[in-house]
């Protein structure tokens, strides 16, 4: 199987490098800048799984003939995206986001075909440090994937297989993509209201008096508007994300905290404006949902206007 990975960031870097270290056909689809430095000093990966050390296949601009495009960029950057992507786009391609939130699935499948995307979704935490090492900061290493409209297919067998032999990494194809994405969301759209708003990671909001409190309370929040638009949450997943969000002890921050921190741009609109006007659509009030998502946008009309400490 020939897979092109969009980006060579945290996220595609990781799996798209997985892939390559176990000597699967990656190409990475990078910006000229980023390509510079992979020529130079090659995809390093730092991880619980151990490192890696890889001389990637690289382009700079999308070319036919790859079987599986994996698609690892930020909700933020999906336009761009589409237009690299498009010469790449030759009716056989199938397409892998694991991007965040849910409204990116419509918009690929409006610009490809709705046959040649699937639904996707990621969970582990990783980032890029200053020296361009891909670092995987915990244990969390899933790629999870599926047909939009449900179900386990032939080509999703075969991306899990050509996935199986990379370590450090766990691909599974599952039957019910939508609910796991919802799923997700649920956790990271908790995580990022309160580590946005907080600024500060779960373990530091735990310890504050009040802060579990606050956090389990989003949850249910979360849950009930994924419920109302027909994903309820399994009692075992409200246990499992429960017990996270009271662990005292835990370093536990979202990227969108870390690129708030960095002065980066932020996936807002995408998992905290999604998830506010879902809220809305379904008649749930939320003030934790409102203020997250005003505490956001307000970041971002700082950064625009040259606004912030760093700039």
């Amino acid at each position: 199987m020939r897979v092109l990975v969009l980006g060579a960031g945290a996220l595609g870097g990781y799996f798209g490098g997985r892939l390559a270290q176990a000597g699967g056909d990656v190409t990475f689809l990078v910006r000229p800048a980023r390509a510079a430095r992979l020529a130079n000093v090659g995809l390093r990966i730092d991880s619980p799984f151990g490192p890696a050390h890889i001389a990637p296949q690289m382009v700079t601009q999308a070319v036919p003939g790859f079987d599986l495009c994996l698609l690892a960029c930020k909700a933020y950057d999906l336009d761009s995206a589409i237009a690299t992507l498009r010469p790449a786009a030759d009716g056989r391609m199938a397409i892998l986001p694991v991007l965040n939130g849910l409204s990116h699935v419509a918009r690929l499948q409006a610009e490809f075909g709705a046959g040649q995307v699937l639904g996707g979704l990621a969970r582990i935490q990783a980032t890029i440090a200053p020296d361009g090492t891909v670092r995987q900061l915990n244990d969390w290493r899933w790629l999870s994937f599926g047909e939009w409209q449900g179900g386990v297919s032939e080509r999703a067998h075969a991306i899990a297989a050509a996935f199986a032999p990379a370590i450090g990494m766990v691909a599974e194809a599952v039957p019910d993509i939508r609910q796991r994405m919802w799923e997700k969301l649920v956790h990271l759209g908790t995580a990022g209201i309160c580590t946005v708003l907080m600024r500060a990671a779960v373990g530091e909001i735990a310890r504050s008096e009040g802060g579990t409190a606050f956090m389990r309370g989003v949850l249910r929040a979360n849950a009930a508007i994924a419920a109302a638009h027909g994903h309820p949450m399994p009692d075992a997943f409200m246990a499992q994300y429960d017990a996270l969000f009271s662990d005292s002890t835990s370093l536990y921050a979202t990227s969108m905290l870390r690129d708030i921190e960095a002065g980066l741009d932020a996936e807002v609109e995408h998992i905290l404006g999604f998830l506010a006007d879902a809220a809305a659509r379904a008649s749930i009030d939320s003030a934790a949902h409102r203020l997250a998502l005003l505490h956001g946008r307000a970041y971002l009309q700082r950064r625009a206007a040259l606004r912030l400490p760093a700039q």
